[in-house]
């Protein structure tokens, strides 16, 4: 921070240049707990050609970002127009429902739906399948997930309860320790990457400058319900800006 603090003002006294600074921000996800069988119709009409679009979906949990599958019988989505249901689909995970984050680790099945011989259309299909997209993750108990780092702290044997404690207070756990090159100790532990944004100047006041760290993200957790809430009124607070 001081590093950086230092060269921004550098920048406006040495060359006139104005820089505008933003705090990082946690690239959170999206994604669902239960199941949901949902329908999207989409029905437009003007004047002369109108729009129509219709699809049931159901909705699961998987352990890939996005799995599709259609196991449509009897014409009622014409083979033609399901690349559209799955393109209409894959443009809704960008913004989910909670909060506007990517959407991961979802299926969806497209076993039904209904079209009109003049009015049916690519488009009309592809927003059936989003209005489809927005009610399943309503009804299938959507979640935040957030990144989880894996830290590997280099310390001194006598800072080692001060780290230990300050990252139970981050929201982390220690996973193990272990001795390195005889005269510090090597700490591996997990925690949010939300907590770790100002990591390297609180180890460096917790050991005197002795300590040092590296991090690598890990998986991504389900963020606490409470937390969630507040992280979710937030964002969707700065929208409205």
């Amino acid at each position: 921070d001081l590093h950086t603090i230092t060269l921004i003002e550098k920048l406006k006294n040495k060359f006139g240049v104005e820089v505008k600074t933003e705090e990082l921000k946690v690239p959170y996800r999206e994604t669902i707990t239960g199941q949901s069988d949902v329908q999207g119709k989409y029905k437009k009409q003007s004047g002369g050609h109108g729009q129509y679009g219709d699809v049931k979906i159901r909705f699961m949990p998987t352990e890939e970002h996005f799995i599709f599958e259609e196991t449509v019988v009897g014409g009622s989505v014409p083979k033609s127009y399901i690349p559209a249901v799955e393109k209409g689909l894959k443009e809704s995970l960008v913004h989910g429902v909670l909060a506007g984050y990517p959407v991961t680790n979802m299926k969806a099945v497209l076993y039904d739906g209904s079209y009109h011989d003049v009015d049916s259309s690519e488009m009309s299909f592809k927003i059936a399948a989003n209005l489809a997209f927005k009610k399943g993750m309503l009804e299938a108990k959507p979640v935040l997930l957030e990144p989880i780092m894996e830290l590997s702290i280099i310390v001194p044997e006598e800072y080692i309860g001060d780290i230990m404690g300050d990252i139970n207070k981050k929201r982390g756990r220690v996973i193990g320790m272990e001795s390195h090159k005889n005269t510090k100790q090597k700490i591996t532990a997990e925690a949010p990457m939300a907590e770790t944004f100002k990591y390297a100047n609180d180890l460096k006041a917790m050991t005197q400058g002795r300590g040092y760290f590296e991090m690598k993200l890990l998986k991504y957790e389900e963020v606490p319900y409470d937390l969630a809430k507040k992280i979710i009124d937030e964002t969707n607070k700065d929208k409205e800006k």
